[in-house]
């Protein structure tokens, strides 16, 4: 018999889980990148499609509120 068989101590994690180093742990002397920050890295890469979302936002907006003042006037 293996001493696998007896039971886990206090000690170890329980069966199937895996054990896993923390990013934060491992590089201790740089902090971990800013929601912000991410978001703008994520920006930059697509760019087409930012552009493409600011542009359709604006002219939703826009249509929006001419076709209020139509209606209101």
């Amino acid at each position: 018999m293996s001493e696998r068989s007896q039971p886990a101590s206090s000690e170890e994690a329980p069966a199937g889980v895996v054990d896993t180093p923390n990013p934060a742990q491992a590089a201790p002397s740089e902090p971990p990148p800013s929601y912000v920050k991410l978001a703008m890295r994520n920006m930059v890469r697509k760019r087409g499609t930012s552009l493409k979302h600011f542009a359709l936002t604006t002219v939703g907006l826009l249509g929006l509120l001419v076709g209020l003042a139509y209606l209101t006037r």
